[in-house]
């Protein structure tokens, strides 16, 4: 009778630890899931966003390509035209001038001009001959006959006589030129016109100061640029 009953228990026992193993076994897969469900959801938000990423992709490299397909030869106004033959002019008498600066100037601060000219249109002239290439804009290979007879003016000067014929010629070109560069930048349509004009404008800028700084420019020369930048 005692050998039955402890029979009975044994398989209870064996019973309820198997039962107890497959309720286990049955739970541990759902909470892996549910613990790594960062791991799942994480996937399927990388699948979703890499697919996005492409879509965005390629509809950007069609958008630039549609662009593309849209940009044509760029317009080379009049303005333009004008404009780089006004660049190029310039450099041919101011460079000049600048070195003249050197030899026959008794003033310290009209030297330094004259090297400020001489560095920043040496430059703007490379660039504009380079520019007018690409664009097929003819350019001249010397000043106008009223700037050559500024050249000829100082270089019939010295000293201090000089030194104010230099800073008032200059600082009145300067300031001339320099209005019609802010209308170019803002208006033209050609990227090159604009860079260019960019460049002009920074290089004019550094000249007026210097040659304001020599303290000779006259208070005629700035009432003849105001009267020739006004719109009339």
């Amino acid at each position: 009778m005692v050998l039955a009953v402890c029979a009975v228990i044994a398989t209870v026992l064996i019973v309820t630890r198997g039962g107890d193993e497959e309720a286990s076994a049955s739970q541990t897969p759902a909470g892996t899931t549910a613990q790594n469900g960062y791991g799942q959801s994480g996937t399927e938000g990388y699948g979703h966003s890499s697919d996005a990423g492409h879509g965005a992709a390629a509809e950007g490299s069609a958008a630039q390509g549609g662009q593309a397909e849209r940009s044509g030869p760029q317009p080379v106004t009049e303005v333009d035209k004008t404009f780089l033959v006004a660049v190029r002019q310039a450099g041919l008498w101011e460079i000049p001038a600048g070195r003249l600066a050197q030899t026959n100037a008794s003033s310290e601060a009209v030297k330094r001009a004259g090297l400020h000219l001489m560095d920043g249109h040496s430059k703007l002239d490379q660039l504009v001959r380079e520019d007018a290439e690409i664009l097929g804009v003819p350019i001249p290979d010397q000043a106008t006959p009223e700037q050559q007879g500024w050249v000829k003016q100082m270089e019939n000067a010295r000293g201090a006589e000089f030194d104010r014929i230099f800073a008032n010629l200059l600082r009145a070109s300067h300031g001339k030129i320099f209005a019609t560069i802010g209308e170019v930048r803002a208006a033209s349509q050609n990227d090159l016109i604009r860079r260019h004009a960019r460049q002009a404008n920074q290089t004019v800028l550094d000249h007026l100061e210097v040659l304001e700084d020599t303290g000779l420019v006259d208070s005629a020369t700035f009432a003849e640029v105001e009267e020739a930048v006004t719109p009339k």
